[in-house]
């Protein structure tokens, strides 16, 4: 299977971003910002992607969409929404951190993360520490978060973390963000950079594509 033709399938069969799955219409916006920041700190511990997407829906059926509404909500709702999901061991822990998240971006940015991309002064590098600065998300998280945010703050593309690069060096691509970038049209940056995470984290799915 030539290049193409593989990162087309990739796109077709597993092209979805984790945001979409996690029930967020992804925007530049505060609300859906926030959203991604929450769905960031529930992967940033070592949980089932499938889990994590779960317990986001959880919490924003439970209407905690905004940093405002999660900061007014009881630890005991976090914590109860998380347990639907079956994020169990670490939903103690994370009802507290997502407490705090919430509290910092109300007073740091005013509930609006537009005011930390503005912050980073559209460095990349930059941007990442200060997502490390939200209580949970670490250096994997803050690479979720740049994965996904592409899609709506154009100048990150392409951004394809070490572990979609991994996929891509599997399935013979390109493996750098650069390269890779130049497989897609970079409204698709995010898709595709979506795509080779999901097919590194299924086996069958990955090696199905290296025997095409």
């Amino acid at each position: 299977m030539k290049s193409d033709e593989i990162v087309a399938e990739l796109l077709s069969a597993h092209g979805q971003t984790y945001a979409e799955e996690a029930g967020i219409t992804l925007r530049d916006k505060p609300a859906p910002l926030y959203q991604l920041l929450v769905f960031t700190t529930l992967c940033s511990i070592r949980i089932k992607a499938e889990t994590a997407t779960h317990a986001a829906r959880e919490l924003f059926a439970a209407g905690f969409r905004t940093p405002r509404a999660m900061a007014d909500s009881g630890w005991q709702d976090r914590v109860d929404a998380l347990g639907r999901a079956h994020y169990v061991r670490y939903d103690e822990s994370t009802a507290t951190a997502l407490g705090k998240g919430a509290d910092m971006v109300l007073e740091r940015w005013h509930g609006d993360l537009r005011r930390m991309h503005e912050e980073s002064g559209g460095d990349r590098g930059k941007l990442q520490e200060l997502l490390r600065e939200v209580p949970r998300i670490g250096p994997v998280g803050a690479n979720i978060f740049c994965r996904e945010v592409q899609a709506v703050w154009p100048h990150l593309r392409p951004f394809f973390d070490e572990r979609a690069c991994e996929t891509a060096k599997s399935l013979g691509l390109p493996h750098t963000s650069d390269g890779l970038g130049r497989l897609t049209q970079p409204e698709d940056h995010a898709r595709f950079a979506a795509a080779l995470v999901r097919v590194g984290l299924s086996k069958g799915a990955a090696q199905e594509l290296r025997a095409a």
